[in-house]
């Protein structure tokens, strides 16, 4: 099992002035942590200036000069990836760097190529929120599960860790939050091995800057229908090798 830091960390980053120093601080306290990738998607908050202030080997910063998305942004960021493993960490604080072992470990092990860290399955700490948020979230998760045969409790989730091989593998399309349903149908059309494990959240309200709203799920349940079947044709092709 590896002890020395191997984990590429991939920040998309959007208006998130409040949050963003804190949020490197934190992240390369993790001795998992070799590369932190973080990618601005046009903020217009002071995030930027904050960003240019950063001077560490460990630290890279892309800028979008336009908003693009949540996708758009990960795109960029999985490109820079260099690590054995590579994980998405939101700028926000809502999930906690400090449980970067928790996911890492089946990884490490070789029992899986991916690992979601599921907010409903943990006996972690929760801050308590929004009940509709939480429904339809099991309900995106439940549609999703139908279209993939995956039995995900938390498709939603920011805490996405892989394997390098399998991040280089996907070719995503969404720019924006749809990006979460296109990556889970990809990644059950590509047959690789998944595994969830409990993690703590400390979500925001929408006063304190949450993003997400009802237009995104509309998205995803789009998304979900959609890489229903272009997942799996996009496998097919390039089985055939065209």
């Amino acid at each position: 099992m590896l002890s020395e830091p191997c984990l590429t960390v991939v920040v998309p980053c959007y208006d998130e002035a409040s949050t963003v120093l804190e949020l490197v601080k934190v992240v390369l306290e993790s001795p998992w942590v070799n590369e932190v990738v973080i990618v601005d998607d046009g903020s217009t908050d002071g995030t930027r200036d904050l960003l240019a202030t950063i001077d560490h080997d460990q630290v890279t910063v892309v800028l979008h000069e336009n908003n693009q998305g949540k996708g758009a942004a990960l795109r960029t960021g999985f490109s820079r990836a260099t690590q054995p493993y590579v994980i998405i960490q939101d700028a926000d604080l809502e999930y906690d760097p400090a449980e970067y072992s928790v996911l890492l470990e089946p990884l490490i092990a070789g029992r899986c190529d991916v690992v979601y860290g599921s907010r409903f399955v943990s006996n972690r700490p929760h801050r308590v929120l929004y009940y509709w948020h939480s429904v339809g979230n099991r309900f995106l998760t439940m549609l999703s599960n139908m279209t993939t045969n995956l039995n995900l409790t938390d498709m939603e989730t920011c805490y996405k860790a892989f394997r390098i091989e399998v991040v280089k593998s996907l070719t995503l399309t969404e720019d924006r939050f749809g990006i979460e349903p296109e990556l889970t149908a990809r990644i059950a059309a590509g047959g690789w091995r998944v595994f969830e494990v409990g993690i703590s959240y400390n979500g925001r309200s929408y006063d304190e800057g949450k993003k997400i709203g009802w237009r995104d799920g509309v998205s995803a349940i789009r998304c979900i229908l959609k890489y229903a079947v272009v997942a799996r044709r996009d496998v097919k092709r390039s089985t055939r090798g065209g």
